[in-house]
């Protein structure tokens, strides 16, 4: 075995493989966790994805047999179940996203943006928010990412919506773009 190989096996995790629902409007992720922990239908769970910490239901499990996923290739990895201090976390972040509404309202009509802000959520950990817009990816949702950096509001995920339900998402940061960068 070479050092290649070494690294590569420790990369690899024996997972089994789920489907959830995250966020505040819905989108349907496949999410990997390690064979010791056992998830059903309707387990409430904190989930790691690319946008960040975040609540999940549980959908279903979709592979009966672990498998072995190379752990840089997880879309989403199961952290834990929600325990009560994150379901009032939960609580203080909607009650949160309520209040800041009409303040996003504002801005965007103040920044003249061509978008309508239909909700918008905090990731579990804080760290960041996601503006579901009703639009479809575009120049005008990288003008609003681009607008809320350049105002140091945080990171700040602009999520397209349409109809046929949501679009790669146009991140920010207080650094530019974000880690996630703008997508037209």
């Amino acid at each position: 075995m070479t050092m290649i190989d070494e690294v590569r096996s420790e990369a690899q995790l024996l997972s089994h493989e789920y489907l959830i629902r995250v966020g505040q409007i819905a989108e349907t992720l496949r999410c990997f966790a390690e064979t010791d922990v056992e998830l059903n239908r309707g387990d409430q769970i904190a989930v790691q994805t690319d946008r960040g910490l975040r609540f999940a239901s549980v959908l279903n499990r979709l592979s009966s047999e672990p498998l072995a996923v190379e752990d840089d290739e997880l879309p989403s990895r199961f952290v834990r179940r929600l325990s009560d201090d994150d379901q009032k976390r939960l609580t203080e972040l909607r009650e949160q996203a309520d209040r800041d509404f009409p303040r996003w309202q504002q801005r965007i009509a103040q920044w003249k943006v061509a978008v309508e802000l239909l909700d918008l959520e905090w990731t579990l950990d804080g760290e960041r928010v996601m503006l579901y817009v009703l639009n479809e990816r575009g120049p005008e949702c990288t003008k609003l990412a681009l607008m809320a950096a350049a105002a140091g509001l945080g990171i700040i995920e602009v999520v397209p919506v349409s109809p046929d339900g949501q679009r790669q998402p146009t991140s920010s940061g207080s650094g530019g773009c974000g880690s996630g960068g703008c997508s037209k």
